[in-house]
C-alpha cells in the first residue's frame, strides 16, 4: 500500500493545524480510508500515563483511531511550550529530520492516507540552521496550508504561500479556520484570500469549541484532495 500523504502547515502558531488535521482524518475514516496522523515535533507536553505526551498528537490519534506507537506518532515530544529549537536545546535533544522521514515512510506504507502536521509556521526553527521548511522539503509531500481567519491573515497567508513555492514544495491548497468569533468582513477577507492564494479554499471550519462535526465540514475538502492526487481506496 502506498498512501497519499500531505504535510499540513500553518500561517502561524495557533491557527488550527491540529483541528484541521484531525478533521481531515475523521473525514477520511468516514469515507472508508485507513488513515494515520503524525505530529513529528510538538512543543508543550504533559505527563500522561507514565510518559510525556502532546495533546495535539493524541488528538490526531483519536481522530484516526490508529494504533501507532507514541514514539512514532510524535518522535520529538518537547515539554516546554516554546519554539522547538529552544525547547530541544533545553532538553539536550537534537531533532533529526532523517529520522522523521524514515518513520513517515513506514507509516505511509500502512495506510491509505497520511497527514503530517507541522509545528508553528513555515519557518519555525527546529534546530541549528533548520526549520519546518526543511522538514517539509525532506518529506517531499504536497503542502496543505491552514489559514487562521483573523486580523493579519492576508499578509501571513501570502507570505506563507510564497515561502512554500520558494522552497520548491507543491501547494495542495488551503483551508480556512475561523479562530476569531469577531472577525470582521469575513466574506471580503475570504475573497481576498482566494485572490492572493490563487484558489478557492478546499474547506472552511466555523468558529467552534466543539470538534464533533469538524469531519463533516472537511468531507468536500478531502474529496478534492483525493481527486487531484488520484488517491485510490483499497
Amino acid at each position: 500500500m502506498n498512501a497519499q500523504a500531505y504535510f499540513v502547515a500553518g500561517t502561524d502558531t495557533g491557527v488550527g493545524k491540529t483541528r484541521v488535521t484531525a478533521a481531515l482524518l475523521a473525514a477520511a475514516r468516514a469515507q472508508g480510508l485507513s488513515v494515520s496522523g503524525m505530529k513529528p515535533i510538538a512543543s508543550g507536553a504533559e505527563f500522561m500515563s507514565g510518559r510525556m505526551a502532546s495533546a495535539d498528537a493524541l488528538q490526531l490519534a483519536a481522530a484516526s483511531q490508529q494504533l501507532t506507537p507514541y514514539e512514532e506518532l510524535n518522535p520529538y515530544c518537547l515539554e516546554i511550550a516554546i519554539s522547538p529549537h529552544i525547547a530541544a536545546k533545553f532538553a539536550n535533544i537534537v531533532i533529526d529530520i532523517s529520522k522523521i522521514v524514515t518513520i513517515s515512510a513506514k507509516m505511509r506504507s500502512a495506510a491509505d492516507l497520511l497527514l503530517i502536521e507541522g509545528a508553528g509556521g513555515w519557518y519555525t526553527p527546529i534546530g541549528e540552521g533548520e526549520s519546518m521548511a526543511d522538514l517539509a522539503r525532506a518529506l517531499g509531500y504536497p503542502v496543505i496550508l491552514v489559514v487562521g481567519l483573523k486580523l493579519g491573515c492576508l499578509n501571513h497567508a501570502r507570505l506563507s504561500l510564497e515561502a512554500i513555492h520558494h522552497g520548491g514544495c507543491q501547494f495542495a491548497g488551503w483551508i480556512g479556520n475561523h479562530t476569531d468569533p469577531d472577525f470582521m468582513a469575513p466574506a471580503e477577507n475570504l475573497a481576498t484570500l482566494e485572490q492572493l492564494l490563487g484558489a478557492e479554499p478546499l474547506g472552511l471550519l466555523p468558529y467552534s469549541a466543539c470538534a464533533e462535526s469538524d469531519g463533516a465540514h472537511m468531507q468536500a475538502a478531502l474529496l478534492q484532495l483525493r481527486s487531484s492526487q488520484q488517491l485510490q481506496i483499497t
